[in-house]
């Protein structure tokens, strides 16, 4: 388990927990400086004494085998366990070249200690100025907050004013501090991933060109010397990603900090002083508290920021009622009492301002006004996975693979966003997007093409890959093995809904295109996983820790280029569990799959002249005369019971009546059972079954079967895994179980089914129809 990451939000707060993540941070700071310190001594020591040149080289060997690298977040990628493992490799080289006494080399200084020292000093020592000026600024916020509640209601209201300006400006700078000192312990910790190993490994290179008989361990250490550099790169190339984004949010923080703050389980959080009675009388003692309103619990921790200790032991009341105290009644400000269920009297606690006060008395219902001052920050894309969208897709994929596959830094160089804006407003317009496929003009760059791709992208009202499945796309990628990272995707992948999978397959194969024109256009795969990572797997909250996983998203974009074949053409090994699809059909509408009866075919939607409506309703009716003879009295007997079930979400169309029961309707129902467009029933992810006769206006399918006692058509299905009911409503059954009177259900994604006499729900996705 690595350092908890350091959320900029928490700067703001500056709880105790933040402050016990803050010490971890500069406790690791403090090791890795005292290490550089030792590694420096033992290299110099290593040069100038060539006679206990092997008592040095192990003592430095043994230094590097007892280092253990912390990273930050919960999981490394491959390239971090590789760098933090080059130590130990390090270590064990220097071992087997210990009974090769040779001189030492003679830039080990320059290429070895000045880096480190450099290292050290500007990134370690920029660390420790910036802690002293946090501590510092700290003691000065904390001094002047208590100088300033301690200051009585009673003064002048100018000399007040001034004073809450004095520390308005205080809290300030305090906060900015704050955000710089978090920033700068980040950077150093992220920098010393590369910045520390690579001068390692520019000394053992330099060694191995004046070991002669060190050629043969040389020859041996070369594919992990090649791993690491890639392995270094990468890092470096991360990081400089990760830290403009966190540069970046940083300074969204320092702006306007209230958007911006976590999540929090708590209604409402901070500190407050909390009066205390003694023998001598009352004091004011700091707490930082919390308060959750579903269970109206108070939990006040006596903390002091300065000690950076607890003051005593928690205490949790739950809350009874809430009422602002007059001014004239306590010489303290912004002050409140709090009554207790738990607690006999009155608890008085102040403040740290008075909008402070407006904020608790508003979570816990006093007598404050409420004030709702959240705003719906979420903006809508105007981009769809609809025809549109495939279109611009698929126009600007074709322009690529015909005119630019080989174009060097592809979908890397960024084209001029005015001609990205115009090319987009070009391809969604509607009338253009109709045209054809290949109709984007030679005269748009390449550049400015991959370009529109990407914006496109993301400017859907969501990413590709959902935010719904977004944490499960990052654990896979943290996954040990590689076997089982593609097997999870592989599963992830074909519970998106269908129209994200059809895109991500369409630009996954293009992207599998580029890939294998690496050596032309420089792109290779992890170029594309760098590229596209953060568009099609942001996050839907921006924190530093959402940040640090932009290298899980990477890998598995890769992942979905280099096993693009076997994810969007396969079915999944293992398919979804019972209890996953009960979840999924209690989900809202938008991200449920369409039922049987929200999948009509595209004949009964789009609207037609009355010539072409007639001659469809000709052949229709003379392809069913059969049918129609044979069963009209059935048709018409239970075409009362039909009625209810028979709506469609085209208000266009009608359904069946009885009045009509020797003829067609104009415009028959998509669930009617003698409707052409009554969809066939197969696992999502698997194609869907036609027969070779059967057309979009074919008049009826023939594996479906109209019962005389029924109006619904019923087929037989067999199970191709076993499942487990959940609920009374589900049916259990093992792989090969034969159902009968099998018909779509009321809930989506799911069946209804006799078997053995007991009707039930069948996961759609665990059968076949025989």
């Amino acid at each position: 388990m690595g350092l908890p990451a350091l959320e900029f939000s928490d700067c703001c707060l500056d709880s105790p927990h933040f402050r016990e993540t803050l010490k971890s941070h500069e406790a690791e700071l403090d090791k890795t400086n005292k290490f550089i310190k030792e590694l420096i001594k033992d290299g110099k020591s290593l040069i100038s004494a060539l006679k206990n040149l092997s008592s040095a080289k192990r003592k430095f060997a043994d230094s590097l085998n007892e280092f253990k690298f912390q990273c930050i977040g919960d999981a490394e990628t491959d390239d971090e366990m590789c760098i933090a493992k080059s130590l130990q490799e390090f270590a064990t080289v220097l071992r087997n070249l210990e009974d090769e006494r040779i001189r030492m080399i003679e830039n080990a200084s320059e290429v070895l200690i000045t880096p480190l020292e450099k290292f050290r000093k500007e990134q370690i020592g920029a660390a420790k100025e910036a802690k002293k000026k946090y501590d510092k600024e700290t003691e000065k916020y904390c001094g002047i907050l208590e100088k300033h509640l301690n200051l009585s209601s009673k003064k002048k209201e100018s000399q007040l004013q001034e004073a809450d300006s004095q520390v308005d400006l205080v809290r300030q700078h305090f906060y900015e501090v704050s955000l710089e000192y978090v920033f700068k312990v980040q950077e150093v910790q992220e920098r010393k991933m590369f910045e520390f190993v690579e001068p390692l490994l520019a000394f053992l290179q330099g060694l191995f060109t004046f070991y002669h008989h060190g050629y043969e361990l040389a020859k041996d250490f070369g594919d992990f010397k090649t791993q690491l550099t890639i392995s270094i790169q990468n890092t470096r190339n991360r990081f400089e990603g990760t830290r403009s984004e966190v540069e970046s949010l940083m300074k969204k923080m320092k702006e306007n900090p209230l958007e911006h703050k976590t999540i929090s389980p708590y209604t409402m959080e901070g500190y407050l002083y909390v009066q205390e009675k003694r023998h001598f009388g009352t004091s004011w003692v700091k707490h930082y508290c919390t308060y959750q309103r579903d269970s109206k619990q108070i939990t006040m921790v006596p903390f002091d920021q300065k000690s950076g200790g607890k003051g005593g032991e928690d205490e949790s009341v739950t809350l009874k009622s809430c009422t602002r105290r007059k001014t004239d009644s306590i010489e303290k400000r912004f002050c409140f009492d709090v009554e207790a269920v738990d607690r006999p009297g009155l608890i008085t606690m102040q403040a740290l301002s008075e909008e402070d006060r407006r904020l608790w008395m508003e979570a816990m219902d006093g007598r404050e006004p409420v004030y709702n001052s959240n705003k719906d920050s979420q903006s809508e894309g105007t981009a769809q996975l609809d025809s549109i969208g495939f279109s611009i897709i698929r126009k600007c994929i074709h322009a690529v693979e015909t005119r630019g596959i080989n174009e060097q830094g592809l979908y890397r160089i960024v084209g001029v966003n005015s001609r990205v804006q115009k090319l987009l407003s070009v391809l969604m317009d509607p009338k253009t997007a109709s045209e054809t496929e290949t109709d984007i003009c030679a005269e748009w760059e390449i550049k400015t093409i991959t370009s529109a791709l990407k914006t496109y992208l993301r400017m859907l009202p969501g990413p590709l890959m959902m935010y719904q499945f977004q944490r499960s796309f990052i654990k896979a990628a943290k996954l040990e093995n590689q076997e089982s990272r593609v097997s999870e995707i592989h599963s992830l992948v074909h519970r998106l809904p269908e129209k994200n999978r059809q895109m991500l397959q369409l630009l996954m194969n293009h992207l599998a295109n580029v890939a294998n024109n690496h050596k032309q256009n420089l792109m290779t795969v992890a170029n594309l996983g760098v590229v596209f990572g953060p568009t099609l797997l942001r996050p839907q909250e921006e924190t530093v820790a959402a940040i640090m996983d932009i290298k899980f998203q990477n890998i598995v974009i890769e992942i979905l280029i280099e096993n693009h074949e076997k994810i969007f053409n396969t079915v999944p090994d293992t398919p979804l569990t019972n209890a996953q699809l009960h979840l999924s059909r209690k989900k809202s509408g938008d991200s449920k799959p369409p039922s049987c009866s929200e999948r009509p075919l595209t004949l009964f939607h789009a609207v037609q002249s009355a010539e072409k409506q007639e001659q469809r309703n000709s052949i229709i009716n003379s392809s069913l005369e059969s049918v129609v003879s044979s069963n009209a009295n059935s048709i018409l007997n239970s075409s009362s019971s039909l009625q209810p079930n028979m709506n469609s979400s085209d208000p266009d169309l009608d359904v069946l009546k009885p009045a009509r029961p020797n003829s067609l309707p104009p415009n028959p129902s998509p669930t009617s059972p003698l409707s052409p467009s009554w969809p066939m029933f197969s696992a999502p992810s698997s194609p869907m079954p036609t027969s070779s006769t059967s057309s979009d206006s074919s008049p009826i399918r023939p594996e479906e079967v109209v019962h005389e006692d029924s109006s619904t058509p019923f087929r037989k299905a067999k199970a191709l895994y076993a499942c487990k009911a959940e609920h009374d409503s589900e049916l259990s059954f093992t792989a090969g179980t034969v159902f009968d009177n099998v018909h779509p259900s009321q809930e989506p994604g799911w069946l209804e089914g006799t078997l053995n006499g007991k009707t039930g729900l069948i996961p759609e996705n665990y059968v076949e129809f025989l």
